[in-house]
């Protein structure tokens, strides 16, 4: 019951709320974003989404234009050249991912859920075991137990089953320790930096750090 109504509610309630405190301090970021570097304010990118459907994720632009296509591609670390002046700010403090307000509104997304994967990295959505699907049974978030427990420190196979987990154990008080738990890696910022591998494949070995 509170997945399908309750939970919903709260993400509209919610992301209204919070588009009307940071509609300024957005409109801000948007200004800023095109006077430091050209291209587009907002960056659009394919996610894997509920019931495995693929939807277009917002962010504010961090990267220089076509940076999906030069350098090391979608993936990005620490020191990327890619990232703009403005881009640094913005991902120290999340700023970026905002619009996703807007995601959330659109029911593409929740507040809390397991954060979504690129249709192709780690892996096409046909190649995932029916344990994995079970993480598309909810709809993906902002934040997730996931991100709290390690985020992009944590290996793709170790994130799937903590996804798997918030699904089952979805509850109203989760979501709320979620959120607490978030807010103060994001003040640390903690956890915020690709700082090793987290994809390792069976076959190849071959090693990735997760996109922006």
């Amino acid at each position: 019951m509170y997945a399908r109504f309750f939970k919903r509610v709260i993400d509209i309630v919610l992301s209204v709320i919070g588009i009307t405190i940071c509609l300024i301090p957005m409109i801000i970021t948007a200004i800023t974003i095109k006077i430091d570097s050209q291209g587009p304010v907002l960056f659009k990118q394919k996610r894997i989404g509920y019931k495995g459907k693929a939807f277009e994720i917002y962010k504010f632009r961090s990267m220089c234009q076509g940076a999906e296509h030069t350098g090391t591609g979608v993936y990005s670390g620490a020191d990327d050249m890619r990232v703009t002046k403005v881009g640094k700010i913005i991902r120290a403090t999340s700023i970026d991912e905002l619009p996703q307000l807007f995601n959330i509104i659109k029911g593409d997304m929740s507040f809390i859920g397991p954060r979504p994967p690129l249709t192709y990295h780690p892996w096409p959505i046909k190649e995932y075991t029916e344990e994995q699907l079970h993480m598309f049974d909810a709809r993906p978030g902002i934040t997730g137990w996931a991100q709290v427990n390690g985020r992009k420190g944590v290996e793709w196979h170790k994130r799937i089953q903590l996804n798997c987990w918030y699904v089952d154990n979805m509850s109203l008080w989760l979501d709320i320790k979620i959120l607490f738990i978030t807010f103060f890696k994001v003040i640390k910022n903690e956890d915020n930096v690709n700082v090793g591998a987290t994809l390792v494949t069976d076959q190849t070995k071959e090693k990735e750090t997760e996109t922006v």
